[in-house]
């Protein structure tokens, strides 16, 4: 009986091993898509095309005040339809634009075109705020000079399973380490002015730092944790994780830091002056609980954590297909209606 239970355990453990090892080789051939099959030609052409004036922060016109610019950055590849802004983005950046009316709000778009005729109504609300700025890189040039360049020659991105979302994560870093600022993602609300914020970023739990909000300036902190960001991003980019080239890089950056493992422990004083917000900040809904936003059950309770925030991320990978009406009183339509009125206001049924 001994001898049986003792080969049950020994071929039980064989077996174990077995799968794991054949999960982890299937994993690792899994075949990643091919970049020009999947849109992201863009990336790597220099566009002809008429369209949006080019990036330029030399030039008179684009000059960055430093710690005064807001970015947002959209990093689909568009063809003959033209550039496309749903009224959710942009009602970000006009969220950002209102409640920070002394700081620059850049939309960069990486693929070059004229708007869409469903997108020019959309801008043209925009434009409504002189602080907004909407502008196109190229990312060839916009690496060039910086400890990317040669990475992304190599075309690590390129065999990336989320190659758009990935070229986000790159963007985001890459950007606030050019020029300082904040970023944000084009599914996060400003319900609050940034302006007074340097050097932050938000935990999206007790435990992990996300990268929908973060901020990083000029002074020698600010440099210190962007460049820090940038040589994480190199140095552990991953095109098979979704996850691990975004908040992954903050939150392992600061976990060296802050010399903490969890997000709840990063103390200002603990992080040497940088400062992890409390998830109550820019992630009041946690993201699996995001249907909270479009739902009028317990919209007293939601309204009142939403409204002691500075932002709201809707979390648009799982919230985009979910339909608002204008006239609904689910709580995204209401921080919508309330802080950015011009592209909520005119739209005919659907947000």
């Amino acid at each position: 009986m001994r001898r049986r239970l003792l080969c049950g355990i020994i071929l039980a453990s064989s077996l174990f091993i077995y799968i794991i090892v054949s999960t982890e080789s299937v994993r690792q051939k899994i075949p990643f898509f091919d970049a020009t099959a999947y849109g992201i030609r863009c990336y790597n052409e220099a566009s002809t095309a008429e369209g949006i004036r080019d990036f330029e922060p030399e030039s008179s016109v684009d000059k960055l005040e430093p710690g005064r610019n807001i970015f947002f950055h959209e990093t689909s590849c568009f063809g003959e339809e033209g550039l496309i802004l749903n009224a959710r983005q942009a009602c970000a950046v006009e969220s950002a634009a209102r409640m920070n009316p002394s700081m620059t709000v850049y939309l960069l778009f990486v693929s070059k075109s004229e708007f869409s005729n469903g997108t020019r109504e959309i801008v043209s609300h925009l434009l409504n705020y002189r602080n907004i700025k909407i502008r196109h890189i190229q990312p060839d040039s916009y690496v060039k000079y910086t400890p990317l360049e040669a990475w992304y020659a190599k075309g690590a991105l390129k065999k990336s399973r989320w190659p758009n979302s990935h070229m986000s994560d790159v963007l985001r870093y890459l950007t606030l380490w050019k020029y300082g600022g904040i970023y944000l993602d084009l599914d996060v609300v400003v319900t609050s002015s940034l302006e007074d914020l340097t050097n932050f970023a938000g935990a999206e739990d007790w435990d992990d730092v996300a990268a929908g909000v973060i901020g990083f300036d000029m002074s020698q902190l600010g440099r210190r944790i962007a460049d820090a960001c940038v040589r994480d991003l190199k140095k552990n980019f991953r095109g098979d994780l979704w996850g691990n080239n975004g908040p992954g890089v903050i939150t392992r950056t600061l976990q060296k830091f802050c010399a903490t493992k969890y997000a709840r422990d990063m103390t200002t004083a603990r992080c040497h002056g940088f400062a992890v917000y409390p998830p109550s900040v820019f992630y009041p809904v946690h993201y699996k609980k995001w249907k909270k936003y479009f739902e009028t059950k317990e919209n007293n309770e939601t309204m009142k954590i939403l409204n002691k925030a500075k932002a709201i991320h809707v979390w648009n990978k799982l919230s985009n297909a979910e339909q608002v009406r204008v006239d609904s009183n689910v709580p995204y339509a209401i921080i919508a209606r309330r802080y950015c009125p011009y592209v909520f206001n005119n739209r005919k049924t659907v947000f």
